[in-house]
């Protein structure tokens, strides 16, 4: 199983998993976008657009019967309620 998610939202996310009895995941440091696309900011007076957004892909290896409260313990581990919180 994958998931994007935000960085900020890591530990959650691992909590989450080990409270299922999950212990073992993978964690990549990725860049992205979807619907929010990136943003501008300001450096040194200079105005420039930051496609990707940093975002961390994690990885976990689940049997079939413990699929949906994986999914579950992430969705809820990593929900903003904003725009960009992810995929599963």
């Amino acid at each position: 199983m994958e998931a994007i998610i935000k960085p900020f939202k890591l530990d959650e996310v691992k909590e989450a998993l080990q409270e299922v009895g999950l212990q073992g995941i993978t964690v990549i440091e990725a860049k992205g976008f979807g619907r929010q696309k990136g943003h501008t900011e300001l450096y040194r007076g200079a105005e420039y657009v930051v496609d990707f957004l940093p975002k961390v892909k994690v990885e976990v290896i689940v049997a079939d019967e413990t699929v949906d409260g994986a999914i579950e313990a992430i969705r809820k581990a990593a929900q903003t309620g904003r725009i960009g919180d992810g995929k599963i």
